[in-house]
């Protein structure tokens, strides 16, 4: 029985391996002086997600830069974290995100918008299948913290459903109902 069940999730693994897309972020090169010169290294930081709504990062440190990017790929794969978006294009809600000296400020954005973000942040709303946000990073340039920051900021979000299951109340009753926005509209253009 339990063989069975490895060999699945050995075979789901090879199956899912396609689907998901990665992108580089950053490579940094460090050198190490020691008796007979130097020896180098590379650290890589990478973004993997399916564009459906899962997204994760790694880093991976090795003496090439493919290993590096191979060890940061298969680590962003296991830390992956599933981000409800609204219509499938954008966040549900604003939020902040931070890490360390790092902050980070997302808004939700009306259909057209696009990726309004900066380079590490840009990567993983691509991976992550947003088609519309706006966003600012604030503090620390340095792609791990704001990394770190936009994945603390996406923990955070939470969809109406959930928040009514969690309320034990309907997702109706929560949302701001259609007829009354429509409402202060009109009472609004009526006042002028």
């Amino acid at each position: 029985m339990a063989e069975r069940d490895n060999r699945r999730g050995r075979g789901r693994d090879r199956d899912e391996a396609p689907e998901f897309a990665d992108r580089l972020v950053a490579i940094n090169r460090v050198s190490k002086t020691v008796k007979g010169g130097k020896r180098f290294g590379f650290a890589a930081l990478v973004v993997v997600g399916d564009q459906k709504g899962r997204v994760g990062f790694g880093k991976g440190k090795a003496k090439e830069v493919p290993e590096a990017i191979r060890k940061a790929t298969e680590q962003a794969k296991r830390q992956m974290i599933r981000v409800q978006l609204r219509e499938g294009r954008t966040l549900h809600h604003d939020m902040e995100g931070r890490h360390g000296a790092g902050k980070v400020v997302m808004r939700t954005a009306p259909e057209g918008t696009g990726i309004i973000a900066g380079g590490p942040m840009r990567a993983v709303f691509e991976m992550l299948g947003v088609k519309d946000v706006v966003s600012k990073s604030i503090g620390s340039q340095n792609p791990y913290n704001m990394i770190r920051a936009t994945m603390d900021g996406l923990r955070k979000e939470s969809s109406p459903r959930s928040v009514a299951q969690r309320r034990g109340k309907k997702v109706a009753d929560i949302l701001p109902k259609r007829e009354d926005a429509v409402d202060t509209s009109a009472q609004v253009a009526e006042e002028a």
